[in-house]
């Protein structure tokens, strides 16, 4: 009943989006991807959950007898939801730009990676080693070894006007 509040034309572009991005990752073909992939195919898709809103989404498109895949049949209806419904948004770019310059105490306009890496993996949700390298090699300017926040919150935000 959600979805026939919308134009159809509109949900059926939803529905490709989702179907391209899960797509990219079934690599035999067989319309399942491997369920370590849902974040990076949600990522890809503009929607953010946190690690707790990410694992709700697993248990309600994962198998009653978890099998380590994802059908496609069971994660289009969910997905669909979740960005007809615009959940887990992105945060605006001008609220990223105000977190950096608050940890960015003597408003140089940068932060060494390891004041970053700090406040990352020690506070709040905090970010695995491995999220903070791949972080980090988007983020550090390779001439300075620092990060130029207002450069980095330019790549890291998405243009909605599509």
């Amino acid at each position: 009943a959600f979805l026939l509040s919308f134009p159809e034309a509109f949900v059926s572009e939803v529905h490709k989006r989702i179907s391209n991005a899960f797509d990219v990752f079934d690599h035999e073909f067989n319309h399942t991807v491997d369920v370590r992939e849902i974040g990076t195919i949600i990522r890809s898709l503009g929607s953010f959950p946190t690690e707790a809103e990410l694992h709700d989404i697993i248990a309600e498109v994962e198998e009653e007898e978890p099998t380590g895949y994802i059908r496609f049949e069971k994660f289009l209806p969910t997905m669909t939801k979740v960005l007809m419904e615009h959940k887990f948004r992105p945060i605006p770019d001008n609220l990223l730009l105000q977190a950096f310059e608050v940890l960015d105490q003597q408003k140089r306009g940068y932060l060494e990676p390891e004041e970053l890496s700090k406040y990352l993996m020690q506070e709040g949700e905090t970010f695995t080693q491995e999220e903070m390298e791949e972080m980090l090699s988007a983020a550090l300017d390779p001439d300075k070894n620092v990060i130029f926040y207002k450069d980095f919150v330019g790549m890291m935000t998405i243009d909605d006007t599509q």
